[in-house]
């Protein structure tokens, strides 16, 4: 590490912390030239996730377009906006572990799984945009897939 007063290389870690809840290191650095002392901060470095668009574009995952869209389905249901953030940090995760790539169909499928599980309305509601719903079908048929996999899953009563 370069000292920024006289532009040594040579310093020494003084003293090391955990910061920031523990996503990254402080650390205090004295000069061995000129005894200048100075804090560094070492964090992860992620590499940036990007979307595969349907139509071929690609830009970078935006956390807060799948929160949105989760409010959306959510409206006026009793899903706070913490539970919301962290099914949008979870999806998020779970995206990451499978490369710097993702398509939008990923990510659509990621939520679904996660609101099935919180809230069957807002899971209706999200699936109606994301596998775009035209014709009262479309909620017969995602209402009858909720029932098998609660029928699968061994619980005693079909989703109200």
């Amino acid at each position: 590490m370069h000292c920024p007063v006289c532009h040594a290389d040579d310093t020494k870690v003084v003293d090391s912390r955990l910061a920031e809840e523990g996503a990254a290191i402080r650390r205090r650095r004295q000069c061995l030239s000129c005894g200048h002392r100075f804090t560094t901060f070492e964090r992860v470095d992620e590499i940036p996730l990007t979307v595969r668009k349907s139509d071929g574009r690609s830009e970078l995952f935006d956390r807060t377009k799948i929160v949105a869209g989760m409010v959306a389905a959510s409206k006026g249901r009793q899903i706070g906006a913490e539970q919301l953030g962290q099914i949008a940090e979870a999806v998020e995760d779970a995206l990451r572990l499978g490369g710097s790539e993702v398509t939008t169909g990923q990510i659509g499928v990621a939520v679904l799984d996660h609101l099935r599980t919180v809230d069957e309305v807002a899971y209706l509601r999200f699936a109606s945009v994301y596998k775009n719903f035209d014709a009262a079908a479309d909620f017969h048929r995602e209402i009858e897939l909720l029932t098998k996999l609660h029928a699968d899953a061994g619980e005693l009563s079909p989703p109200p």
